[in-house]
């Protein structure tokens, strides 16, 4: 039995595209959401950036691995339905948190969040993973923009640092160069959005979102699981999160002190 947000036509298509919209998956949430959000404005934590160089118009904030200090993301992670879709959109037995991220453009920002696949800058290998984007305002302008089966490249795509552009690890040849979706004619998926749906994403998708240029602020909460056959890989640098001592080795499943299993079957 699927959670009853979802039916097979979601679970397919997201297979076979690596992208799907759930309408209402944090509607019951999308308070609690919003106040977390401020809450971690006003504390950042250690990975906290500002993604405008001096001189760009308006606010891009984001941070991430902060569920464990924000209560507020820890109740919606454990209460709401996000880690029984999860399963059931991964094809997975359970649900294993990896980290939460937050992501806030203010009105008059106009700088996109540039195309990236996140796989590359994590410590993670396997097919079953996903990712939920939700906004807390109403978004039609700067929305999440997914490239349709990108997930399924046989090479990944050359992870950047957001603010410099410069490459994320020494070793460009390992990977493709970033594409222009947009000047080469692929096949983007992206919705209008009310608080609280979300937009469901393969960690091997190549996205990214539209800048704010509307008088209305863009803030968005992610949460991204993984599920049976996660395993963690090093990486040929240091990877964002980097988790600093870990202490897993090539192959290990995700340790559950650190990544908590959220939904078991």
């Amino acid at each position: 039995m699927t959670h009853a947000l979802i039916t097979q036509d979601h679970i397919d298509t997201f297979q076979a595209e690596g992208v799907v919209l759930i309408k209402g998956l944090f509607a019951a949430h999308v308070d609690q959401l919003a106040a977390g959000i401020e809450r971690n404005m006003a504390e950042p934590g250690p990975y906290a950036a500002e993604n405008l160089k001096p001189g760009q118009a308006g606010r891009f904030f984001d941070d991430y691995c902060n569920w464990t200090r924000i209560p507020e993301f820890e109740d919606v992670i454990r209460r709401s339905p996000a880690a029984e879709v999860a399963a059931d959109l991964m094809r997975s037995s359970r649900s294993q948190i990896f980290h939460d991220h937050v992501l806030v453009k203010e009105p008059g920002t106009s700088k996109p969040t540039p195309w990236h696949q996140d796989g590359p800058y994590y410590f993670v290998s396997g097919r079953q993973t996903v990712s939920f984007w939700s906004p807390v305002d109403p978004v039609t302008q700067a929305t999440l923009r997914c490239v349709s089966g990108s997930h399924l490249w046989p090479k990944p795509v050359l992870p950047t640092r957001w603010l410099n552009e410069d490459d994320f690890y020494p070793d460009p040849e390992a990977y493709m160069p970033v594409p222009d979706p947009d000047a080469e004619g692929m096949v983007i998926r992206e919705w209008e959005m009310a608080p609280g749906d979300a937009v469901a994403f393969s960690y091997d998708i190549l996205h990214g979102a539209r800048g704010n240029t509307s008088d209305s602020r863009r803030r968005a909460f992610s949460v991204r699981f993984v599920g049976d056959d996660a395993r963690y890989v090093e990486r040929p640098g240091p990877t964002s999160p980097p988790f600093p001592g870990h202490n897993m080795q090539s192959g290990d499943r995700l340790r559950e002190d650190w990544f908590p299993v959220i939904f078991d079957r």
